[in-house]
């Protein structure tokens, strides 16, 4: 591999920091909040700037979802690699991720009704390809945990899929860590114990 010159360094090294950025904006505030003006501010550079990078709100929140399925891809090779371990079991550990990932504040959530930032991942190959080899790996151990029994056959796989995606951006653990009375611990597994209870087959 070639290596990168200093200045290609130092546009990598910002281009880092301003979707850490945009990251942490998204999960505190939100696509519709987020303006470029709070991004650069937060980076530290100007606006003009930011736009040599990131040519647009939409470019910043999808480069942000780029980031979550690589960190999500990673997770998932992790669990492929657990030995003896289900597939039900798995998809329990890549849930409480997400859920700490969002009671961290690390979780972005944008609008899926949002038509220009919808195609802007549209066109974003990298995106996409993320998005199928994680929606791909989550389907496969969907469809064995039904297969050994661990999840409800009867429902369809698309159904559980976007379930399990659904708890990145569920709203109940950040109205309940809110309140302050109860600990990420006892949120998470409240919310699991919810969710998962669900997708198990009728006794």
């Amino acid at each position: 591999m070639a290596r990168l010159s200093f200045r290609e360094q130092v546009l990598r090294v910002r281009e880092d920091a301003i979707v850490s950025s945009v990251n942490r904006l998204l999960a505190d505030k939100g696509f519709d909040l987020m303006t470029v003006d709070e991004v650069a501010a937060d980076v530290g550079i100007a606006k003009a700037s930011l736009y040599k990078h990131f040519a647009s709100k939409e470019a910043l929140a999808a480069a942000a979802m780029v980031r979550l399925l690589e960190r999500l891809l990673a997770i998932l090779d992790q669990q492929a690699a657990r030995p003896g371990v289900s597939a039900f079991q798995r998809l329990e550990a890549v849930i409480r991720w997400a859920l700490a990932q969002q009671l961290a504040g690390e979780m972005p959530t944008v609008p899926s009704q949002n038509s220009t930032l919808r195609a802007e991942l549209m066109a974003n190959k990298v995106y996409l390809e993320l998005l199928l080899q994680v929606s791909e790996r989550l389907g496969a151990w969907i469809q064995q945990a039904q297969a050994e029994g661990d999840i409800d056959p009867a429902l369809p796989a698309e159904v559980v899929l976007f379930t399990v995606y659904a708890r990145g951006c569920d709203p109940v653990p950040a109205f309940l860590k809110s309140s302050g009375s109860f600990s990420d611990e006892q949120i998470t597994d409240w919310v699991m114990t919810i969710c998962l209870r669900g997708l198990r087959p009728g006794r």
